[in-house]
């Protein structure tokens, strides 16, 4: 490939930004002209606790135990207080030190 004199990173990111702008704006325009029903709507309100799933389960059998603390923690932390950086801190506490003392 052939060097495009240090622009190639920033090359890479703004074509990175406008294939993930395009996606968004075409999923938005797309979902404009479907017609909304019951079940399409559950659908999409299950939608993010899927992802949220697909994206913690793998992490969480790989890393084992110190991670299932951590995300316990996190969720925990997210249940008493409802504060998203709350919860982050809390998770990456517990992690720290599940991975420093426990393990």
């Amino acid at each position: 490939m052939p060097e495009l004199g240090g622009y190639g990173t920033l090359a890479a990111i703004l074509t990175m930004g406008a294939v993930t702008y395009a996606m968004r704006a075409g999923g938005f325009w797309l979902m404009a002209h479907v017609p909304l029903t019951a079940r399409l709507r559950r659908m999409l309100e299950a939608l993010p606790g899927a992802v949220v799933v697909a994206t913690v389960l793998p992490i969480a059998v790989r890393e084992g135990a110190p991670a299932v603390l951590a995300i316990a923690a996190a969720c925990a932390a997210m249940m008493v207080r409802r504060n998203d950086l709350f919860a982050v801190i809390a998770g990456m506490a517990v992690a720290a030190v599940a991975r420093a003392w426990l393990f």
